[in-house]
């Protein structure tokens, strides 16, 4: 992981201490590194309740809560099942906020998508308006590169929904 992805976990680590919240993770085409690089931050167990890897579609359904019906017929990579994830993940890990990727590594396509197409979805604390949102990124680039991209991507765009209710 990049040393600008790093210093943004420590950056995002620093803000929920600073809001008291607490995160989770599910995650599929990034296969954990979202919860890796923010474990990889001392003072993360003080906000990182834990994460789900939901690689396997059918493991969106039966651990995160993702709609059976939305995976047969829409397949895993749309918004839909990004905002489902991300609430699965606040709700089975008990956190605050829940983070979710779910996308196209590569190097094929999947559902009817390119490589480079993900979803982040988010869901916040119940009390800020617009809870659960989810978040497209067309990313380029090799199988690596794109992980990084939206593992990157993802914690940016937690960064600047928490300084929305926070500044």
């Amino acid at each position: 992981m990049s040393e600008t992805t790093h210093l943004l976990a420590a950056q995002v680590i620093w803000e929920l201490r600073a809001a008291r919240l607490s995160v989770s993770t599910c995650e599929s085409l990034t296969g954990g590194g979202l919860g890796a690089i923010l474990t990889s931050i001392p003072g993360a167990s003080a906000i990182f309740r834990g994460g789900l890897i939901t690689y396997a579609s059918d493991l969106k359904v039966s651990l995160a809560g993702v709609d059976a019906h939305t995976v047969v017929t829409r397949g895993v990579i749309n918004e839909s099942t990004a905002r489902q994830m991300a609430v699965g993940a606040a709700w089975t890990c008990r956190s605050d906020i829940g983070l979710a990727t779910t996308g196209v590594a590569g190097p094929d396509s999947q559902d009817g998508e390119e490589p480079g197409t993900v979803w982040v979805g988010l869901a916040l604390p119940a009390r800020w308006s617009d809870r659960v949102r989810a978040r497209e990124f067309r990313f380029a680039g090799d199988r690596a590169e794109i992980r990084e991209q939206t593992i990157h991507g993802a914690l940016s765009w937690l960064l600047v929904c928490l300084k929305e209710n926070f500044s």
